[in-house]
């Protein structure tokens, strides 16, 4: 390859095109040699297929990990910023109404608070069914649950290294190690008095886990299912119903639910009466714990609206690029 632009012999440049007189160094020298430019290459799809509307997927589109699997970045970053807020506020306004938080309570909030009984008995060893208005505990705890539920775990730790998802791998060891810590480190009355506080208290972060995973998941049903609109809704309906109460419960104790259910004492009496709780504490932990969770779904909002926003200008300026590049061919044919 010659040093000099074969048009005006000025010293040649790194690049395509000569900076001194403005050639394209393929073009002259085609014209040098048989008098005529060399025809232009098939049009192929290729050079353009970043060439699309801003936010739309294409092959090359500068998406990084499941955001491949979203088709119009910039529709995703529109949901990823207002599902949640809409849904909290939509969660406030139905609870406002008496009929409202009624159908609250029974649909969508006893199965989440059963579950946080359940969860929190999982975890402290013991056996666990969640039914709709009762989960049933034994007295004692087994080898069952343990067993399955370290099995899930560690199950979940090998595919997240398996899918070198770090982020993962850590919250299945943050958990497992929990588990051990609770099955073996807690005496069975704490361990009864944790599970009875978990029915609002580990209901709570679950409902906020719910509305978290709206961010996540963009290989599975969560988002190919359109799962995750129903978990934001059922998070955010659960998460304002039970929290209501504790808020109120700060200036208003009368609204805490105390006596009994179905023949036996409630949580709060269970916790109050059986375990000495002063009522100061059972409201303020339970105030403090929504307030901890309110700033976790925060954080998590804060970083899932960052990342589809840098998504988006992944892909504009991959669209950018791939606008110069056509430019630049269209430019070298003519």
């Amino acid at each position: 390859m010659s040093t000099t632009c074969p048009w005006c012999a000025a010293p040649r440049d790194a690049g395509p095109t000569c900076p001194s007189c403005g050639a394209i160094y393929a073009k002259a020298e085609a014209i040098k040699a048989h008098g005529r430019a060399a025809a232009p290459p098939p049009a192929t799809a290729a050079p353009v297929r970043g060439v699309r509307s801003v936010g739309e997927r294409s092959p090359d589109d500068g998406s990084t990990g499941e955001w491949h699997e979203v088709d119009d970045a910039e529709l995703e970053r529109r949901f990823c910023v207002g599902a949640i807020p809409v849904a909290l506020l939509l969660a406030i306004l139905f609870h406002a109404s008496g009929l409202g938080a009624a159908l609250q309570r029974i649909f969508l909030t006893m199965p989440v608070h059963e579950f946080g009984h359940a969860v929190s008995a999982w975890f402290c060893g013991y056996a666990a069914l969640p039914t709709l208005w009762l989960t049933r505990i034994p007295d004692t705890r087994g080898w069952l649950a343990p067993l399955l539920l370290s099995a899930a775990l560690g199950s979940l730790i090998f595919r997240a290294w398996h899918a070198a998802n770090r982020p993962l791998m850590v919250a299945g060891g943050v958990l497992l190690l929990a588990q051990g810590v609770f099955t073996f480190g807690l005496q069975e009355k704490t361990a009864q008095m944790l599970f009875i506080f978990g029915g609002d208290g580990m209901g709570m972060i679950l409902a906020i886990a719910l509305m978290a995973s709206f961010f996540f998941g963009k290989r599975t049903q969560l988002y190919k299912g359109s799962l995750r609109w129903g978990f934001v809704v059922i998070g955010a309906v659960a998460f304002v119903d039970m929290y209501a109460t504790w808020w109120v419960a700060r200036s208003n104790p009368d609204v805490i639910p105390f006596g009994t259910l179905n023949g036996d004492l409630t949580d709060a009496s269970k916790l109050v009466e059986v375990y000495g709780w002063e009522i100061t504490t059972l409201v303020n932990r339970y105030f403090a714990l929504g307030i901890a969770c309110l700033v976790a779904l925060a954080l998590v909002y804060a970083w899932g609206v960052r990342r589809a926003g840098r998504e988006v200008r992944a892909r504009r300026l991959a669209k950018q690029m791939a606008e110069r590049l056509a430019a630049s061919q269209e430019a070298a044919a003519g």
